[in-house]
């Protein structure tokens, strides 16, 4: 029997559009409009981009009620 090997390199986005990023946030776009408050990049003309890792940190935020936890939050508590 022959073998075959298939080779699959995936790169992440980093950059995403409106329904792109309300997918991300597991939203339909309109709720995303609404409640989400990260604002996209605009990359000139009408072309406006979501950062993944702002999308994230709004997530992060929406989850722990918007306490500071950074690395140097953290340590100013200490």
């Amino acid at each position: 029997m022959a073998t075959a090997n298939l080779n699959i390199s995936v790169t992440e986005k980093r950059m995403m559009n409106e329904a792109e990023a309300a997918s991300y946030c597991g939203l339909l776009a309109k709720h995303f409009k609404v409640c989400c408050n990260v604002q996209p990049l605009n990359l000139g003309g009408k072309v406006l981009r979501y950062d993944k890792r702002d999308l994230d940190r709004w997530i992060d935020s929406e989850k722990t009620g918007d306490a500071d936890n950074s690395r140097e939050a953290i340590l100013s508590r200490l």
